[in-house]
């Protein structure tokens, strides 16, 4: 089955094979880098997921600073643990938080974190915790999102993202997209350790989210602006993926 593609730049069902190759090559190595210089961070091993890193609170740190952020009432965030910091920042300072239902298996695919209805940030912002306390939301809750945050393994300067390679983030931010909640003039983030940023020329495809900002805890890098995906591929969901995914039944025509 193809993968959807996903913010990760895993669009992977593309070419000849050699991309797929290409980039689980990049994804090894950054993965082994991490954890050999000792940068990695709970829940170990960092193989085969967003990593969490050394100097994951910094990052966040870095990004609240920046204006996307500073303007951003509303922010759509992935659930990976080094985007944990972030998730706990945006509450604190007042701003919703959505996260997304793994693998958009509900009809209502999100999770809203409210921080007026909230007692306990820390947990509601931890995997587990967000089911729990979170407000399950389907499309038409859904407020309009003026920033996004997502997770990487590995990411260029030119904001050519690698993520784990299910193929979930791009398909979210594809539908959002479709029901105007988001728009080409969006911000999307992710916070990375420096060892995260590669050299690597990254094929990327049309339906990939290209980075708007690239935050490490020691810099904080604006690529120039691409492209975003105008809504959902569907060359790329066969009926398997189709039936799994129920929001995307509005849609389909």
């Amino acid at each position: 089955m193809p993968d959807v593609g996903s913010a990760d730049g895993d669009s992977e069902s593309e070419g000849d094979g050699t991309d797929r190759v290409d980039k689980e090559a990049i994804r090894e190595r950054v993965w082994d880098d991490l954890e050999e210089s000792g940068e990695a961070r709970f829940p170990f091993p960092p193989h085969g997921r967003i990593p969490n890193f050394a100097g994951a609170s910094e990052a966040a740190e870095r990004l609240a600073e920046q204006p996307e952020w500073t303007d951003a009432t509303t922010i759509k965030a992935n659930p990976d643990a080094p985007q944990l910091p972030v998730r706990r920042r945006a509450l604190r300072e007042g701003k919703i938080v959505y996260m997304a239902v793994p693998r958009l298996r509900d009809e209502k695919c999100f999770l809203k974190l409210d921080p007026d209805e909230l007692a306990d940030y820390d947990d509601a912002t931890t995997v587990s915790g967000s089911s729990k306390h979170g407000e399950q939301v389907g499309p038409d809750e859904i407020d309009s999102v003026d920033l996004i945050v997502s997770g990487s393994v590995a990411i260029t300067e030119n904001g050519e993202r690698i993520g784990k390679g299910e193929g979930y983030s791009d398909l979210e931010y594809a539908v959002l997209r479709e029901l105007g909640l988001v728009d080409e003039s969006t911000p999307v983030a992710t916070t990375v350790h420096e060892r995260q940023v590669i050299d690597d020329a990254v094929a990327i495809g049309a339906h990939d989210v290209a980075m708007d900002l690239v935050v490490t805890p020691e810099r904080t890098v604006r690529p120039e602006g691409s492209a975003q995906p105008s809504g959902i591929d569907w060359d790329l969901l066969d009926e398997e993926r189709l039936e799994e995914i129920p929001v995307l039944d509005r849609f389909a025509t």
